[in-house]
């Protein structure tokens, strides 16, 4: 297995959970399933913005991202905030895009940057790079 963040989205206790999906279609669902499934056992009612973030970071990792798409839902103990993380093979960095009203896409990661408390990317040493996101509660 390999390590997720040390530093951005903070160190987490025992109580984490990690999914590892397919880069296939299907992956946004589940990932906002398992997102909604963890909030539920901590007792976080509103889990909207939540699963809005993880489909997000999941769906950039499945259109520009390599291989399985690695995602892990926690709580950071130094603030107890939910913390996502998604992580994929694929070696280019994500950016956020000038706004554009006409275009069709490319809106995911800026929705991410005002919905999140904090959020961040970085790549990894062996390879391919991963995104975080802190939900304000």
């Amino acid at each position: 297995m390999y390590q997720f963040t040390k530093d951005g989205a903070g160190m987490c206790d025992e109580d984490d959970s990690t999914l590892v999906l397919e880069p296939d279609k299907e992956a946004p669902a589940k990932a906002r399933r398992f997102l909604a499934e963890r909030f539920a056992e901590w007792g976080i009612a509103d889990d909207h913005t939540g699963r809005l973030i993880a489909s997000e970071l999941v769906t950039n990792a499945l259109l520009h991202g390599e291989g399985p798409i690695f995602l892990r839902v926690f709580r950071d103990e130094r603030d107890g905030l939910p913390t996502i993380e998604v992580r994929d093979g694929g070696d280019g960095r994500p950016l956020v895009q000038p706004e554009n009203y006409a275009a069709t896409s490319g809106r995911g990661l800026l929705l991410v940057a005002g919905l999140a408390h904090d959020w961040g990317t970085r790549p990894l040493v062996e390879g391919g790079k991963l995104a975080w996101a802190k939900c304000g509660l």
